[in-house]
């Protein structure tokens, strides 16, 4: 059986190269043969020019596609991959073109694993975690009301004053600063058009605590199954959100102001501006490190009371190995890659797995990850 990553973007090559270095059977596709080479060189010479055809031409059953191509990609390489009998791995979120593939895919007997790379992806794994540990203890009661947060963010560790670096082309955060959202806050749904509309503050509970600017993204609701909460169950606040720097609001008041007034190709093309200036202005310099914070927190209270509250944090930044988003990607998709390898997750579209033994493995290869990762247990 043969892996067959596609992409090799900056976030992809950790993974990348741990799998090769494991002795998987693995062929490598990307737009640029050259670039792959520069840094795969040293491990293999299969490497080729990505192209859909020859790609389907040499899969064979059991095989696995890795997409880390953009997300446009991701469904026609799934369906490529339940036509061949062969699996798929993507760190991205679920579309909703992807879930409509899960009937074919059990059909074809063949696993399309998503959202399992940092965020969505170990944040997953973290929720997962603590909901089990709570439904397992003494505290649970159906009647109680839960507080869920989950926050992450990349970010510079050495503060600049826009208050971020990009690692890749700001072109995908000014896109999602015109997405809306849907969170719970006090027992309602949040619907917020635009980010800085529902900027909060978040303390973490690091070994120093310290705080943050958060905000919600996307659509939290449809993760309240996805984490087994049960639909009986009172919840007072329930969120998925990006952390940034303190400060960032500020920096960031002009950019919020001018996509306000942007819409339709005129619109799309100054974006296209901005990202450009943003990247010739705010990119890590070689070598410079980023940093990832990660916490997500689970709390239920009786009659106004907590009776069980733990957090997951985690803080990692970049060091010799590279930089901590890369690590933090797309190691964990390597490790879906081996679980799709080893049967260990059944057919059909699925997103990063709750089951207990895949859990603790793979959250103790994030632990080596990151030069911190706790779990906090603010009752005790």
């Amino acid at each position: 059986m043969t892996i067959h990553w596609c992409g090799t973007g900056l976030s992809a090559i950790p993974g990348l190269r741990r799998l090769i270095e494991a002795g998987h059977a693995l062929t490598v596709w990307n737009r640029t043969v050259e670039k792959a080479r520069a840094e795969l060189g040293d491990l293999t010479d299969d490497i080729r020019a990505f192209d859909i055809d020859a790609l389907g031409a040499v899969l064979a059953k059991g095989d696995v596609v890795v997409s880390m191509l953009p997300g446009d990609w991701h469904v026609p390489l799934a369906e490529l991959a339940i036509a061949k009998g062969t699996h798929f791995v993507s760190s991205s979120y679920i579309a909703p073109e992807m879930r409509a593939l899960d009937e074919r895919a059990r059909e074809a007997g063949v696993s399309l694993v998503n959202e399992i790379g940092l965020d969505p992806g170990i944040d997953h794994l973290m929720a997962h975690e603590l909901v089990a540990d709570y439904r397992a203890s003494d505290a649970f009661d159906a009647q109680n009301h839960l507080s869920f947060i989950s926050y992450c963010g990349g970010i510079p560790k050495h503060p600049n004053p826009f208050r971020y670096k990009f690692s890749w082309s700001p072109l995908g955060v000014l896109k999602a600063l015109r997405s809306p959202s849907r969170s719970i806050r006090d027992y309602a749904p949040l619907d917020v058009a635009r980010p800085w509309d529902a900027i909060s503050s978040y303390t973490a509970p690091l070994p120093t605590p310290e705080s943050f600017e958060v905000y919600p993204n996307r659509d939290s609701l449809p993760f309240m199954g996805q984490y087994h909460f049960k639909e009986h169950w009172p919840v007072k606040e329930f969120v998925r959100g990006t952390l940034r720097l303190n400060g960032w609001a500020d920096a960031w008041g002009d950019v919020f102001r001018e996509i306000e007034t942007l819409s339709g190709p005129e619109g799309d093309a100054r974006l296209k501006e901005m990202s450009d200036q943003f990247w010739a202005e705010n990119a890590y310099d070689q070598g410079e490190p980023d940093r990832v914070v990660l916490c997500v927190g689970l709390k239920a209270e009786k009659d106004g009371r907590e009776v069980w509250h733990k957090s997951y944090v985690m803080d990692a930044w970049g060091d010799a190995r590279g930089t901590a988003m890369a690590r933090l990607v797309s190691i964990p998709v390597s490790l879906a890659v081996e679980a799709v390898l080893n049967r260990e997750i059944p057919a059909g579209v699925h997103a990063a797995s709750s089951d207990p033994k895949l859990l603790a493995r793979w959250m103790a290869e994030v632990a080596t990850l990151a030069q911190h990762l706790q779990i906090v247990d603010h009752t005790a």
